[in-house]
């Protein structure tokens, strides 16, 4: 059905749900965005089996290598868990391999915590606060240099943003976010807020990049 849409982010997908489809979707389809947030929680098959998560470590990477070959372009993040009841050493490097392996954009991370109700509440081996927090820090400091790489890919691109407001981070700009889902600051009036704008990436940070509005000469075609 014909739309006046021009931007359509779809947002997440359990990993077996993440089908040929939705694949062709994701590369075709120029209003969706290209980017797709795709839980992986733990690289550790035994893991994956306590959790119920009802795919290994090899059925993710598979999903993830077909994905990236249907839309090359495509951005990837992902949850993932540290200290999962019974995670041992092995657990947590396999983990930091996947990370390593996939080289997501980005990652939210965090430790496991009690919740009532949870089957996990009953497992035994449960896993050191200092220990879990030792192990979020070490993973968070690889995603850390592989984010920021990424954004340093960016530098000298020109990407078409969509101004969602004032920057909360950046005083006195603006902050929108391309198709990839990154953030991007700019100088520009208010009056383009809500707006696509073309933009030059200037500059790159951990958590987001520095735009300039360029002319429509210039503009992504």
């Amino acid at each position: 059905r014909t739309t006046d849409i021009r931007r359509v982010r779809f947002t997440t997908s359990h990993p077996k749900d993440l089908t040929a489809d939705l694949m062709r979707c994701l590369a075709e389809l120029k209003t969706l965005c290209r980017h797709i947030h795709l839980p992986f929680q733990a690289g550790s098959d035994r893991i994956l089996k306590k959790m119920n998560r009802h795919y290994t470590v090899a059925d993710y990477l598979d999903k993830v290598d077909r994905l990236r070959r249907a839309c090359p372009e495509i951005a990837l993040t992902a949850d993932v868990m540290v200290g999962f009841p019974g995670e041992r050493e092995d657990d947590f490097e396999g983990t930091l391999q996947l990370i390593d392996t996939v080289r997501f954009d980005n990652l939210f991370s965090f430790r496991y915590s009690d919740r009532p109700f949870a089957r996990a509440v009953q497992f035994p081996d449960k896993v050191d606060e200092a220990l879990k927090a030792e192990r979020l820090v070490r993973l968070q400091a690889l995603q850390a240099s592989i984010t920021l790489a990424k954004n340093q890919e960016e530098i000298g691109r020109l990407r078409e943003i969509l101004v969602e407001g004032e920057s909360r981070a950046a005083e006195g700009q603006l902050s929108g976010r391309t198709s990839h889902n990154r953030i991007v600051n700019l100088v520009g009036p208010r009056q383009i807020i809500g707006r696509l704008e073309t933009v030059k990436i200037v500059a790159a940070y951990m958590h987001s990049l520095k735009g300039e509005r360029i002319r429509n000469s210039e503009a992504l075609s």
